[in-house]
């Protein structure tokens, strides 16, 4: 069975807060004209994404890297950031399970991800070199993160005296950037990030793919289930297309009660890593100064990454009676290992004969009605189990979705502006090339500061 939605709650007879069923029939002409712009552009070779599941290269690649690597490489330094981090870290925690928790002859997967010494110097500190993997993405090959990261792992391995060939691969764009100039000088492995597929996009190229495939995870049937979404995100009725459905949802809710803030929250500690890459995906490619006419809206949701049942002991106070600002979105496991609780007499005899995961669940349902009752909003997506391809539909459907809301907020969904100002502040203080007015600007402005709000 494929990934399943439940809108009831986020509708009006469900939670006497939601949207009408009129609500939803006067947005479907937008939501066609929405799918149609995206499927063009996809026509057009402008949005790769959406045609990675349906194709073979990157997984190829990915398989045969992994074939590759020796036995004797235990663990793997993932060194990216943001985009080129998140998606491997989620693929590899919902399906492989947190570094620490690996069996015997199961390799290990490490994602420092921030420039931020505190994880990557203890790493070098406990690895062992000759049998580390490190993978080097960067889309660009410029990023400073990265870069600052692979220079310092690059010297941890020359120092130990280990072929860098053995224990270097490059993930980066085909032709051009730093990273694919190191590779051709050096004769390094290098992947290809497809130019037409942005870094949040990227989880289903070799950025996710290659760290998942040496974890021994079924990257084939992730993308056989990415692959399976995708088909039901092209259908043009919108109650059958989940990521139509969930974009004019979300929308919705946004623009006829001002629910601005959009919780992401799986009931499974395995898709912890999840909530936070929906958190980019959704924030930086929603969060928008301008709309496609140039004119100032300033739009766009606020996500956030939540998990049950750990939040029902910290948010939940605050999307129960803090603002009505919040449309949740949970997600269900149907089906998981069981862990049973054990009978034994006293005020916790009630617990005794369900499971570890059946309390879960309670929990899970008894929060959105609980929600529902105060009239705030959720719906529930339905996972019959977290396996690799229900983890590719679920992938996929977020992705699609926010291709589509973009188009309903009519903002570019493909771009980061916002991002770009403090990169180049942040070269100039650090001495690049050509950043000379950044440098001095900053410095301007610092100078300028007023001491009195000094403590």
């Amino acid at each position: 069975m494929s990934l399943s939605i439940d809108y009831t709650l986020a509708m009006h007879r469900g939670s006497g807060c939601g949207l009408l069923d009129r609500h939803l029939d006067a947005e479907t002409a937008a939501f066609e004209r929405a799918l149609a712009q995206v499927l063009a552009r996809v026509r057009g070779g402008e949005l790769g994404f959406w045609s990675l599941p349906s194709e073979a290269g990157a997984l190829d690649e990915a398989v045969a890297l992994a074939e590759a690597t020796p036995a004797s490489i235990t663990d793997v330094l993932v060194l990216g950031i943001g985009g080129s981090s998140l998606g491997g870290r989620a693929v590899y925690e919902a399906l492989g399970g947190p570094p620490e928790l690996r069996g015997p002859g199961e390799r290990r997967i490490h994602f420092p991800d921030n420039s931020d010494p505190w994880r990557l110097r203890r790493l070098l500190e406990v690895l062992d070199p000759k049998t580390t993997l490190a993978l080097s993405i960067s889309k660009s090959g410029g990023t400073t993160e990265t870069a600052a990261t692979t220079l310092v792992v690059r010297g941890w391995l020359r120092d130990a005296g280990v072929p860098m060939k053995d224990h270097l691969v490059l993930v980066t764009d085909p032709e051009r950037g730093s990273l694919r100039a190191l590779a051709k000088k050096e004769g390094l492995r290098a992947l290809s990030i497809p130019p037409n597929v942005g870094g949040r996009f990227s989880v289903l190229t070799p950025v996710g793919l290659v760290p998942a495939a040496l974890a021994g995870i079924d990257v084939r049937a992730l993308m056989k289930g990415a692959d399976t979404m995708r088909a039901r995100c092209e259908q043009s009725a919108l109650r059958e297309n989940p990521a139509g459905l969930l974009a004019v949802l979300h929308v919705l809710h946004h623009r006829l009660f001002g629910r601005h803030v959009h919780v992401l929250m799986p009931y499974a500690d395995a898709l912890r890593a999840t909530a936070f890459w929906f958190v980019q995906l959704w924030a930086e490619s929603l969060g928008k100064r301008s709309d496609r006419q140039g004119r100032i809206v300033e739009t766009g949701p606020t996500p956030i990454p939540a998990v049950g049942a750990t939040d029902q002991h910290a948010q939940v106070q605050l999307f129960m009676e803090g603002p009505r600002d919040k449309l949740v979105s949970f997600v269900e496991i149907a089906s998981r290992p069981g862990l049973p609780i054990p009978k034994e007499e006293g005020p916790n005899e009630y617990l005794g004969g369900h499971t570890l995961e059946g309390l879960l669940d309670a929990e899970r349902e008894g929060t959105a009605r609980a929600l529902a009752e105060d009239q705030r909003p959720s719906l529930t997506m339905r996972l019959d189990t977290l396996d690799a391809p229900h983890l590719g539909e679920l992938l996929f459907v977020w992705e699609a979705a926010t291709a589509i809301a973009g188009e309903l907020y009519d903002i570019d969904a493909f771009d980061q502006p916002g991002v770009e100002l403090g990169k180049r502040l942040a070269y100039g203080l650090l001495g690049r090339e050509g950043y000379e007015d950044e440098a001095k600007r900053v410095r301007d402005a610092m100078a300028a500061d007023p001491s009195d709000y000094r403590l």
